[in-house]
């Protein structure tokens, strides 16, 4: 059965495969064109979603919505899901792909696959889950084929392969095998039904298969599908052979204008769109609409904007959209949507200028030429009448504008103006291209008409049965796009969107200028350039770079407006139309919206409605919109004209909805807090540690026909002062939280204003671990414990300060002791040195004296020998007493005195370091010390200075020197090494 669906994408229609036939290609020709006019007037809007969207399977074989809203889709690479914003895939575990999805009425999403059945359901934490059946089949019938339906019925599951079809109830899976194949299984009218090749169509009774009808049709014909048709009748659509009546077991034909068509193309699905519309999907041409009694109503296929033409499955979703899944890629029409699109030429995709239903048809002014197709006027919604546009001849090249005067319809062309009667377009003037046209005045039929040209203003004159063209006004040779008379019927203001507002009074008859005054930034207006001038209101205005503005005659400036301005605040409007409900349309930088006084709310006598839709895709620089009642609103588009039924949008005020999709901990492993399915805190709150406090929001609407016009708001609790702003984003990230209870709350609104119920999630944040109980009785014992050592430190503190300030006193004192200890020791120093002085001089005055006492002896020696006679004993009582004087030891006494002043202790260090030593000794030690010559030193000893060498030699064996040891140098240091 795979091989064959196979085979099915790359089959060739017969009228393909003889389209080298000149018959065939009439034929063509003729289905062709037969379709091509036989589709609506308008088309609804297409949103593709292709594999690299979606990022899965190219495959999209079944389609089902769960209570929520949340699409799901039977992929080639397993359960697809979308929320209106993100797209999720879950394989099945052995990778097989999904051809059937049922979201049952317990919640749980129904999935079979090769050798796989089984469901996904959401967990504590709304993340998908896979559960098996497999264990569940009995043994022996554990190996299938691709499970290719599934459906509920009176508690029963049923699984339906080409092998077998599986029923699970009561935790139960019982086997049905047929004789030779399982061709379709399906539900309708609370019954079940199944198709076995070889033996026709049953339906299930009370545990078994029995077969109904008698129709050799549906014997080897695969059926694609069984749907309600009346209260006891059932459609039975085939693969190839068209539509059957299945009533009381009774199988009948069904005829359809696109039989043959039906043979041709395979129909491989169906769905009823609502009481009177069945949607056909076909392997080869896209998606046919039928009614009830067999005629086409619309085809969708490449050319209306499916990606694909191979269609597998749709899905009629609770908001009327319907979802195509295609052999490559899924496609919503917005089929019950008020927007939708007229293409006149979809071959050429032209540009839409101008509207006008003149006569029962509808006229399109494109880039290409003027286009017309007759209109079922009994038709509400005009865009649902049965639509064959074709060219009208004569008209190809820019057509600006198509304006109903005198019940002819003028054309503005880019080559002149031209005047359509009994859809024939014939030329009124050449030479100058034309833009609008305006009656003189507001009798019926207008006289006289001006038109705006490229070069100026025109004067047409209506004679009573046809126009008559008297030339180009002379005054103002400016392109005046924009025109409009005011009040008084003479005065024609005019635009140009460079220079600025023309004031053109014309003649009473309207056939000369009489003055032209050039207004701009000098009349009040904002700036010379970007002005257009409306006729809204009965009022001549002006919209400006910034704001709107009427001319205030007495004063002949331009005032900002008190009506539109305080509306429009500060957006800047390139275009206003009034309808006849006295509602003002207007374009905005792409933006299309409406004032509507119809509805007024508390705080004004209008509602402002915005499309969001439709941004984008109005034409920018030739700005149209024709409104011919509430249900038929045209607004020249970039491709083709779109069209609004302005009644059916204003009741599509449902309140929309919103449900929040992942709740995540940004770059954790597993970090899904809550995965979208089901209802959120089903549970108890999670508890995020302190470490994972950034929490990752998504959220989004089910509305899916409106998801441009949605818009939320969304705050979190314990976190936000207010609800956010607003705003088209459908994620949030929170991060750094601190510690706390949270509940994340989301709203949804569309662009009337509607919110939706509030959605909300709650969570926990828990502190860190220094943020703990535990801690702070820690922090308090660490806070007591370092206040203790502060204090405690304070006190040693204290103490070493009061020891130091001690130590400085004591510093204090003994620097005051030295500095007296110094005066004493200088003192002693001056002492030592006067002492010094005085001994070094007594010394000198010794030594002098010896010497004199030497001479005088030898003197008197020297007389005693030249005198032998009675002198003699004198001089030796001479010499006895100088001998006497020398040997006297006063002057050593004295001498000693002075030495021990000046080198205190020396001789007692000397005896008790050396006890031997004598006096002479002692004495010969004090001169060493003077350091007085061996000369001086017999002088003073009165010895020879052999006998002086012989005393140092004595001295030094008693003091126990070595030879190389200064006798002089060591008595000098001997006081200072004993104090060391």
């Amino acid at each position: 059965m795979y091989i064959r669906y196979e085979r099915i994408a790359f089959y060739q229609p017969k009228r393909l495969r003889l389209r080298y036939s000149t018959l065939t290609t009439w034929l063509l020709l003729f289905f062709v064109a037969g379709s091509y006019g036989q589709n609506q007037t308008a088309l609804p809007q297409v949103v593709n979603y292709h594999s690299y969207d979606y990022k899965a399977g190219v495959q999209n074989w079944s389609i089902a919505q769960d209570q929520s809203g949340i699409l799901y889709f039977g992929n080639s690479e397993g359960l697809l899901t979308f929320d209106g914003k993100f797209w999720r895939k879950y394989p099945l575990p052995n990778q097989t792909i999904v051809r059937a999805v049922k979201v049952g009425s317990d919640g749980k999403i129904y999935v079979g696959g090769q050798d796989e059945l089984g469901y996904f359901s959401p967990d504590q934490q709304g993340r998908l889950q896979y559960h098996s059946f497999n264990h569940l089949v009995p043994a022996g019938e554990k190996q299938f084929s691709d499970i290719w339906s599934i459906l509920e019925h009176d508690g029963s599951i049923f699984f339906h392969s080409k092998n077998s079809i599986f029923l699970l109830k009561d935790g139960v899976i019982k086997v049905y095998k047929p004789n030779n194949k399982w061709a379709y299984m399906g539900l309708s009218n609370n019954q079940v039904y199944a198709q076995e090749y070889g033996a026709g169509l049953l339906k299930f009774d009370h545990g078994t298969w029995k077969p109904i009808g008698n129709n050799p049709d549906l014997i080897q014909t695969p059926i694609s599908a069984i749907l309600p048709y009346g209260k006891d009748t059932n459609l039975v659509v085939t693969l190839k052979k068209g539509l059957y009546l299945l009533h009381q077991e009774e199988i009948t034909k069904k005829v359809t204008e696109i039989d043959e068509r039906l043979h041709n193309d395979r129909i491989y699905c169906a769905q009823r769109v609502n009481d009177e519309w069945l949607a056909l999907g076909s392997n080869a041409n896209g998606v046919f609409i039928i009614d009830k009694f067999g005629h086409l109503v619309q085809t969708f296929a490449y050319a209306e904007g499916l990606q694909k033409n191979n269609t597998r499955s749709m899905l009629l979703d609770r908001n009327k959209n319907l979802w195509i899944g295609l052999d490559d890629g899924i496609d919503q029409v917005a089929i019950n949507s008020a927007v939708k699109f007229i293409y006149p030429d979809k071959r050429k995709q032209v540009t839409g200028y101008a509207t006008r239903i003149f006569q029962n048809h509808l006229y399109v002014g494109t880039s290409n030429g003027l286009y017309a197709t007759k209109l079922d006027i009994t038709k509400g919604d005009l865009s649902l009448s049965d639509s064959k546009f074709f060219e009208v001849p004569n008209t190809t090249g820019q057509i600006w504008s198509l304006e109903e005067l005198n019940d002819h319809l003028f054309i503005g062309h880019e080559e002149g103006a031209m005047v359509v009667k009994n859809q024939a377009a014939s030329r009124l003037y050449t030479g100058t291209g034309s833009w609008q046209f305006r009656p003189g005045s507001q009798v019926f039929p207008a006289k006289d008409i001006i038109a705006g040209t490229y070069t100026g203003l025109r004067h047409i004159k209506f004679n009573g049965t046809s126009f008559e063209d008297h030339g180009q006004l002379q005054g103002v040779p400016a392109s005046l796009r924009f025109i409009s008379f005011d009040n008084a019927g003479s005065t024609v203001w005019a635009s140009h969107p460079n220079h600025g507002i023309y004031k053109i009074d014309l003649t009473p008859d309207l056939s000369k200028i009489q003055r032209s005054t050039l207004l701009g930034q000098n009349a009040g207006l904002p700036a010379d350039r970007d002005n257009y001038i409306y006729r809204v209101k009965n009022r001549i205005v002006v919209t400006a770079q910034k704001g709107v503005y009427e001319y205030n005659p007495a004063k002949q400036k331009f005032e900002e407006s008190a009506l539109l301005n305080g509306i429009f605040k500060n957006r800047k409007i390139q275009y206003l139309h009034e309808d006849k409900q006295g509602n003002i349309w207007f374009i905005s930088n792409k933006r299309t919206g409406v004032i509507d006084f119809s509805k007024p709310t508390k705080s004004h006598p209008y509602t402002l409605v915005d499309f969001p839709e439709l941004a984008g895709l109005t034409l920018g620089g030739y700005e149209s919109i024709y409104s011919w009642n509430d249900e038929n609103i045209f607004i020249a588009g970039n491709k083709g004209i779109i069209h609004v039924n302005y009644k059916k949008y204003r009741n599509q005020t449902a309140r929309p909805d919103v449900h929040i999709g992942q709740v995540r901990l940004p770059g954790a492993n597993d970090s899904t807090l809550y995965g979208g399915y089901g209802a959120p805190n089903s549970k108890k709150p999670p508890y995020l540690s302190h470490k994972n406090n950034a929490v990752h929001f998504e959220f989004a609407s089910t509305m899916y026909e409106q998801l441009r016009n949605i818009e939320f708001s969304y705050q979190l609790e314990g976190f936000d002062e207010n609800w956010s702003a607003w705003t088209n984003r459908s994620e949030k990230d929170y991060t750094n939280l601190p510690p706390g209870d949270y509940t994340f709350k989301v709203k949804a609104r569309n662009n009337w204003g509607s919110e939706s119920s509030v959605v909300s999630y709650t969570f926990e944040v828990g502190a860190a671990w220094y943020d703990s109980i535990l801690m702070y009785l820690i922090y308090v014992v660490a806070l007591v414990a370092l206040l203790y050592y502060i204090l405690r430190w304070q006190k040693k503190k204290h103490r070493a300060e009061q020891a130091h300030l001690r130590y400085l006193h004591q510093l204090e004192l003994d620097r005051n002791e030295k500095e007296i200890i110094q005066l004493k020791n200088q003192k002693l120093e001056t002492d030592i040195s006067f002492k010094n002085s005085e001994l070094l001089t007594m010394t000198i005055n010794l030594v002098q004296r010896g010497e004199v006492l030497k001479k005088i002896k030898d003197n008197i020696t020297a007389l005693m020998k030249l005198d032998s006679g009675e002198h003699t004993p004198a001089f030796r009582n001479l010499l006895k007493q100088i001998r006497e004087v020398e040997k006297s030891n006063e002057d050593w006494d004295q001498f000693s005195i002075h030495f021990n002043n000046v080198n205190f202790d020396f001789f007692n260090d000397l005896k008790r370091l050396f006890p031997e030593v004598t006096p002479n000794d002692l004495k010969l030690c004090a001169y060493l010390r003077m350091n007085l010559s061996t000369k001086e030193i017999a002088q003073l000893l009165n010895i020879t200075l052999k006998a002086v060498e012989i005393a140092r030699y004595r001295l030094r064996k008693k003091l126990q020197l070595m030879p190389d040891t200064n006798l002089s140098e060591f008595l000098m240091h001997l006081p200072k090494e004993q104090k060391v």
